[in-house]
């Protein structure tokens, strides 16, 4: 590219989260950065924008090196809505989303504040990645994948994401050496069998905890879930046209 590519970052762990600030430092190798991101977890917040309250936006220095950072107290949605159409002065070449502490691989990408922002970004016409580590602890080690995630975003950089698609990137938990290289995939058909933990508080009201187990019956070899548990990085394109075009035709034959 001619110009130092306008990379914006965000995520939905907050933006003190150690796996955004890993995903800064390797932006700031690359781009000019600027960081907006939730001013506190919202992780499974799927696409929600906040349309019933109000919405703050405010400067703040977490660690030197991006050009801006913004703490908003929306949804990762409502980050990339503001920093679109109100904080940037052009639109990014690039967003990147992450880098989650744990994975949106399969039907997690449903669910995900990480890959929502990103899509977010899609429809607003920028490019966009989304990172996630196989690792839910807060002190995840991001040191293995930094050299991925670097590759990942250069390449995208030179060779450009096909319009109106996303990039769902997951890394296993594994040492660097033990990475064996990068799968370009589909997203597995798996679920969560969900179950609620029924409990009373003391004040004797009910209250539940969501809990469930993932069931992964896909046994193709081509999809994210084979690729991780391989011991691959997986990247599945994804894309916010939620349209079933192989269905148009038979429900034109219905009698309507």
């Amino acid at each position: 590219m001619k110009h130092k590519p306008l990379i914006l970052v965000t995520n939905d762990d907050g933006i003190t989260a150690p796996g955004i600030r890993t995903l800064i430092e390797i932006m700031n190798e690359i781009g000019t950065v600027v960081v907006v991101a939730p001013d506190s977890p919202q992780s499974a917040m799927g696409h929600a924008i906040t349309i019933n309250s109000t919405l703050y936006c405010d400067p703040i220095v977490v660690t030197e090196g991006p050009q801006k950072e913004f703490s908003c107290s929306g949804t990762p949605a409502d980050c990339v809505k503001l920093a679109v159409n109100e904080l940037l002065d052009r639109k990014p070449d690039l967003c990147v989303s992450g880098i989650n502490h744990g994975s949106n691989s399969s039907i997690n990408v449903i669910y995900s504040g990480t890959m929502s922002a990103a899509m977010e970004a899609a429809i607003e016409g920028v490019p966009s990645i989304g990172f996630s580590l196989l690792d839910f602890s807060w002190n995840a080690d991001f040191n293995p994948i930094k050299k991925y995630v670097k590759k990942i975003v250069e390449q995208a950089l030179i060779n450009g994401i096909p319009k109106d698609v996303v990039l769902n990137v997951n890394f296993p938990k594994l040492k660097e050496n033990e990475i064996k290289g990068i799968k370009i995939c589909r997203q597995a058909k798996a679920n969560w069998v969900e179950e609620f933990d029924k409990r009373k508080n003391p004040m004797g009201r009910d209250y539940y905890w969501l809990t469930g187990n993932f069931i992964n019956e896909d046994k193709g070899e081509d999809t994210d879930e084979w690729a991780l548990s391989q011991g691959y990085v997986s990247i599945v394109p994804t894309q916010f046209d939620l349209t079933a075009h192989h269905s148009i035709q038979y429900l034109n034959t219905w009698n309507l």
